[in-house]
């Protein structure tokens, strides 16, 4: 099998959390690439859960909305679960204008709570305790 074209979408891998986040410049073949990537990462890496920072998202399509359903969907299929983190209200209120529900999408205000929420933490700062968990 053919691994997925790189995107440019940085991809980060805390423990069992994989972390990556949309750009505005993400057109529909950039979407598509994206998702083949990501879950190829999420079966090569076992990851049990993945956040998608969505903050510097300006606008959203119904396509890209149609995208992050679907990535949903698939890596829950995989066994991790995904949280959509970030939202704007501009791209929150076009949702809604559009008549466009993220059906089976769960969201977080923002990064750091998109991962207390996949049980990811960091330990208590303090001498010699400076790594994260």
């Amino acid at each position: 099998m053919n691994s997925p074209r790189p995107t440019g979408v940085p991809i980060l891998r805390l423990g069992d959390v994989l972390v990556t986040g949309l750009l505005n410049e993400l057109d529909d073949r950039s979407a598509v690439a994206f998702t083949d990537e990501l879950t190829e990462r999420i079966a090569a890496d076992g990851a049990r859960g993945v956040l998608i920072d969505i903050s510097r998202l300006e606008i959203i399509d119904s396509f890209v909305a149609r995208t992050l359903m679907e990535l949903t969907t698939m890596s829950r299929l995989l066994g991790a679960r995904v949280i959509v983190a970030g939202m704007r209200p501009a791209v929150a209120i076009t949702l809604v204008e559009l008549g466009i529900q993220l059906t089976g999408v769960e969201t977080a205000l923002n990064a750091e709570q998109g991962l207390i929420a996949l049980g990811w933490q960091r330990t208590p700062e303090g001498p010699g305790r400076d790594h994260v968990r």
